[in-house]
């Protein structure tokens, strides 16, 4: 009786039949095929509105990979990955301690701060870069000088400011002082393209750190000979990036001897640019 039983259930039962020919259809056959079934079944025009949903849902290319973008040699040290950091925020209990309310908005406001310093590109066209750069950094407290002029531009007491409103053919920028300004990295892009500045002062701009002196040496400064960087968080690492600056002959740091990696790194770029001195007083 049990071996009749077992004969009918293994008659009755049927394995899945293998299509070995569906094994080897390339992944491009494969998507066309999924993509007839889906037509057949949904309509061509349901289908296309998905694959254009897909194509928009995709990830957009990071903005250090496109072509046309800044190249900084810190590039192997930046975070690929963005998105564990808003998972993380997520996750994040929320806290209504007055303190931290407090620290969210100090957050928000910096935010805000840093995005109103983002490049404008209609403004660089219309003024030109020198001018252009001297708007943006005179608005904020620093001051300008151009060429064949001896007086400093900077904002009055009504913070008001005499500055052209327009394109001005013979305007140069030769020296600009961003002492003791807010200066996030995202304005650094607006400071860029000064054929002839000669002198830039990043004096006790606290957030001045090693990333915003990649985006400031990289920004075209061919005749630049003096940059001050004291009071500054820029460390030994990114005097690394100042091989851009060609014409570069004085470099004011807090303490060039601070220790044994800064004065290796002071060494190696006046072994580099033998008429550059990388001092604390001139």
């Amino acid at each position: 009786m049990l071996s009749t039983t077992m004969y009918r259930l293994a008659r009755h039962t049927r394995l899945p039949v293998l299509n070995r020919a569906a094994l080897h259809i390339p992944p491009e056959n494969k998507e066309m095929q999924s993509n007839n079934e889906l037509e057949s079944k949904l309509g061509p025009n349901v289908v296309k509105q998905i694959n254009e949903d897909k194509e928009r849902l995709e990830w957009r290319t990071p903005y250090s990979e496109r072509s046309d973008s800044f190249y900084s040699v810190f590039k192997l040290f930046a975070s690929e990955n963005r998105n564990s950091e808003l998972v993380e925020k997520m996750q994040q209990p929320i806290n209504l301690a007055p303190s931290a309310i407090y620290e969210w908005w100090q957050r928000r406001r910096t935010s805000i701060a840093s995005h109103m310093q983002s490049f404008i590109p209609e403004r660089h066209a219309t003024l030109g870069d020198d001018i252009a750069t001297a708007h943006f950094i005179v608005h904020r407290g620093g001051s300008v000088r151009f060429r064949g002029d001896s007086n400093w531009k900077q904002r009055d007491e009504d913070n008001e400011y005499d500055l052209p409103r327009h394109y001005v053919p013979g305007f140069v920028l030769e020296e600009l002082r961003c002492d003791g300004i807010q200066l996030f990295y995202e304005g650094m892009e607006n400071i860029q393209k000064l054929l002839y500045l000669k002198n830039a002062s990043f004096e006790n701009v606290s957030l001045f750190d090693d990333w915003h002196l990649d985006r400031f040496s990289g920004s075209t400064f061919p005749s630049l000979e003096k940059l001050n960087l004291r009071g500054t968080a820029v460390t030994h690492r990114g005097l690394t990036c100042l091989y851009r600056l060609p014409s570069l002959k004085i470099v004011l740091v807090d303490d060039p001897d601070k220790d044994i990696l800064w004065k290796l790194m002071v060494a190696t770029l006046e072994e580099w640019n033998p008429k550059l001195r990388v001092v604390s007083n001139e």
